[in-house]
């Protein structure tokens, strides 16, 4: 038959199907039913240029219909999770950040270890490729199916999870930045729809429960990527070769490294400082250990989770399918409701202020939010374990982190369901007004702690940050319910992957401004206890005059810890308020983000009435009447001055 190569199947008009034709009649009155034939080319594997005819049997875009038998429509919620718990966990990333800021010196940072910020930055990197291969993949998902783009997503993010494991093996930055950062970040992107796109479809009566599940899901990947790394980090921990105090050897200082003569042999050697030791779950002496005589176990812990969640990605591809047709028309449908058309489209919403200034809220919360991610754990533990160290250990740090995970995850089911009670604007003024007070707190929370040595304060600090990550939870639960109250339901979903782009912007402006303060405040604190030191003093310890402490500070040779020391008794650390300025300016952004919601109206009429004139005309092989009959008795063209109608 000439239509061997051809599959039929019905839908309903405005079913969306892109990537197929229409058998149609010009004349509405000759259309009996609201249904349309549909027809779609099948794949001609023989004409295929590269052939895999094995990835296109199994994960080809006719796979991705379910057997008719199969009715177990939450059963579909164990893929989908599985996907979102594993492209979720680069929100523990702090709890590697701190890692890798050690992981030559392994006890201590060293002058060949990655700065904060050099560690942080894949963080902000992997969220800024989900955004930009969301929008640019989504035309695409649509052409070969969830499954496929959930493959490929496999594929990416546990091969980049392995090539930064390789860069962390080998201390190659590009490595990890390419791996763990481009690669992984595009295997998020191309991960994140379909599994929600699919259990949407599972559940057509229940769609803001399948779409808080999934999301829910990507919050909670932090949750389990917690334990796991600490678990594989511990396995692979090797603690490096212990020499002595430093009192007891004679150091050399060669280009910010430090040296000592044993047997004639020169080895490069890091002193663990008090401080050091704080933060770590071993029990270890102060003093002088050797470098490269450890293993910090980052390398080894990334590979095993990259093996991880590559098979669970690969395991969701296979088990991800959508409704057979037969099954689907007989799933619960959604109370039914009138729709007065006012569906705009991507292009017209992108020109419209509204959307920018949706954009606007979604990069400052998201500032805020993956800021605190970014360096949660390395702030907790220099900001109160000199203060409270019975308290603020390596374990409490990690506990600091299970916190706010589990804001977030709340904050995304919860203000979600609260949002469905007073509305989507109500929701976002709480979200922006709201986390002004909670960014203001935080400076005096730790100053609090600070002249009182309470745990209390430190208790509301963790508070605040709570409340204020899980109002970051609840922006990307609420804002495409937040969409679609403003440009319609219809093109919610590309509207929200163009908006995700504020999001790639977000996770490189977050981290990158938190730890430029945090840098600023730092080498302002160092100035001032320099006014304290004795020149000749500082000289003899580090072997150059005041005027290369800057130099000295750049090469971790010189920090606030060893500094305190040549200062006269009783000045005060000025370590845990090395982040008051970061989260004062963090307030201002929420500010910001309040008055750009406050500016939000609903579109003008002409801005409607131009997108409904369009559909019209799109819809109509001629004039339109002033009514239309057929299958869209509802689409009306308004004519004269008054067109509230």
């Amino acid at each position: 038959s000439p239509l061997q190569n051809f599959s039929f199947h019905l839908c309903s008009p405005g079913c969306g199907c892109r990537s197929s034709n229409q058998f149609r009649s010009n004349d509405h009155s000759k259309i009996s039913s609201r249904t349309i034939l549909h027809y779609v080319k099948k794949p001609d594997f023989s004409k295929t240029k590269f052939q895999i005819p094995f990835i296109y049997k199994h994960f080809g875009l006719e796979t991705n219909i379910a057997s008719p038998t199969w009715r177990n429509r939450w059963a579909m919620c164990i893929p989908a999770v599985m996907c979102h718990i594993s492209i979720g966990s680069p929100y523990a990333w702090s709890l590697m950040t701190e890692a890798l800021t050690r992981d030559i010196g392994v006890v201590a940072p060293t002058t060949s270890d990655w700065t904060l910020a050099e560690a942080a930055l894949p963080l902000s990197i992997v969220f800024f490729m989900q955004g930009v291969s969301a929008a640019i993949a989504s035309k695409w998902q649509v052409r070969v199916g969830g499954r496929m783009s959930i493959l490929l997503a496999s594929g990416c993010f546990g091969g980049g999870l392995l090539i930064g494991a390789a860069g962390i093996h080998y201390h190659s930055l590009a490595l990890l930045y390419t791996g763990y950062g481009f690669l992984g970040g595009t295997g998020i992107g191309l991960g994140y729809t379909p599994p929600v796109s699919s259990l949407m479809k599972w559940l057509p009566d229940q769609k803001g429960l399948a779409s808080g599940i999934i999301i829910s899901g990507f919050g909670g990947g932090a949750l389990c990527f917690t334990p796991f790394m600490q678990f594989l980090l511990a396995t692979f921990y090797k603690i490096p070769t212990y020499l002595g105090p430093r009192g007891d050897f004679e150091l050399d200082n060669i280009e910010g490294k430090l040296y000592i003569d044993i047997n004639g042999k020169v080895v490069e050697v890091v002193e663990a400082t008090a401080k050091d030791i704080a933060s770590l779950p071993y029990n270890l002496s102060e003093g002088l250990y050797i470098v490269g005589s450890g293993n910090s176990g980052a390398a080894e812990a990334l590979a095993v989770a990259a093996c991880t969640y590559g098979a669970l990605m690969l395991g969701s591809a296979y088990l991800t399918v959508d409704p057979h047709p037969d099954v689907a028309a007989n799933l619960p449908k959604p109370p039914g409701k009138e729709q007065i058309i006012r569906d705009v489209t991507m292009e017209e919403a992108i020109r419209t202020p509204q959307f920018h200034y949706m954009g606007c809220i979604f990069l400052m919360l998201a500032m805020g939010g993956m800021g605190l991610f970014a360096v949660g754990k390395p702030m907790m533990g220099e900001v109160f374990s000199l203060i409270l160290p019975d308290v603020v250990n390596g374990e409490f740090a990690s506990k600091f982190l299970l916190v706010m995970f589990s804001a977030n995850i709340v904050g995304r089911l919860g203000w979600s369901v609260f949002s469905d009670i007073i509305g989507t604007r109500a929701m976002f003024t709480i979200f922006t007004a709201g986390s002004i007070p909670m960014y203001l707190a935080l400076p005096y929370m730790v100053h609090q702690v600070v002249e009182t040595g309470s745990t209390l304060p430190l208790y509301g600090f963790i508070g605040c940050t709570a409340i204020a990550l899980s109002f970051m939870g609840g922006v990307f639960a609420v804002l495409p319910a937040y969409e679609a109250d403003y440009f319609g339901g219809k093109h919610v979903g590309p509207i929200h992957n163009r908006i995700f782009l504020y999001n790639s912007l977000a996770a490189f402006a977050g981290p990158s401004l938190l730890l430029k303060l945090r840098s600023y405040s730092e080498v302002l604190a160092v100035e001032q206890l320099l006014q304290t030191v004795d020149p000749s003093l500082f000289q003899h310890v580090y072997g150059h005059k005041m005027d290369f402490a800057y130099e000295l500070l750049e090469s971790k040779v010189l920090t606030i810890s060893n500094l305190l020391p040549l200062c006269p008794p009783g000045t005060p650390d000025p370590t845990p308020h090395l982040y008051d300025l970061t989260m004062y300016v963090m307030a201002g952004l929420m500010g910001v983000a309040t008055v750009a919601n406050a500016l939000i109206r609903p579109l003008p009429v002409k801005v409607v009435d131009a997108v409904a004139e369009k559909v019209a005309e799109k819809l109509l092989d001629g004039p339109t009447p002033s009514v239309i009959s057929g299958p869209y008795p509802r689409l009306r063209r308004i004519s004269g001055p008054d067109r509230s109608g």
